[in-house]
């Protein structure tokens, strides 16, 4: 048998691998620091049109209304609240206390990205039913489910409280949390299922 020596053959076997990288890493799926750089533009972009304060007043005394500021409410950034109605201050959350809520979810990366995007959630339809979590119980499934940051304004308002809470991935749903897709959501607490 003739063996035939080629200086080609060991160079395509080493091509072959770095053509496969090359066309994998361009067929369209972003990395999760791309993801992540995405998120911190579509938030940015939303909050550029509103006022933000990037501290809690030391009194919990918030601006009130659609025309308040956004509070950050963590040193991370991934929360920002408007306080729409502040319920009743002397009714405050305290461990394990069933809360309920309705929501609306609008998705900021859409918004950012088209102008325009759809809210979701149970908030205008009455015949589904509020969702709920025991607050700040985290040994059940419900506090990591709805994310940490759903149950935070409830540590700084009244329980029938109403905001506008922009929520960046890792503090979402659980879900969703590798999606990496911020939301705004129009959420209202309350005790009684209403």
């Amino acid at each position: 048998m003739i063996k035939i020596k080629s200086p080609i053959l060991p160079l395509i076997a080493l091509l072959i691998p770095m053509i496969a990288v090359v066309f994998s890493s361009c067929g369209g799926r972003k990395s999760y620091a791309q993801l992540l750089n995405e998120e911190d533009h579509a938030v940015n972009a939303f909050l550029a049109n509103h006022r933000v304060i990037n501290s809690i007043p030391s009194d919990t005394i918030f601006e009130t209304g659609e025309n308040a500021p956004y509070y950050r409410l963590n040193k991370e950034g991934t929360l920002y609240m408007q306080v729409l109605d502040p319920g009743n201050r002397k009714d405050k959350a305290v461990y394990d206390d069933l809360i309920y809520f309705r929501f609306m979810r609008t998705n900021l990366n859409t918004l950012w990205k088209t102008g325009e995007a759809v809210a979701d959630g149970n908030d205008e339809d009455m015949t589904i039913l509020p969702t709920s979590f025991r607050f700040q119980n985290f040994t059940l499934a419900t506090y990591s489910y709805y994310g940490t940051g759903i149950q935070e304004p409830l540590k700084l308002l009244g329980v029938d409280c109403r905001v506008n809470l922009v929520v960046k991935s890792q503090a979402g749903i659980s879900d969703e949390i590798s999606a990496v897709i911020p939301f705004l959501y129009n959420i209202r607490y309350f005790r009684a299922q209403t």
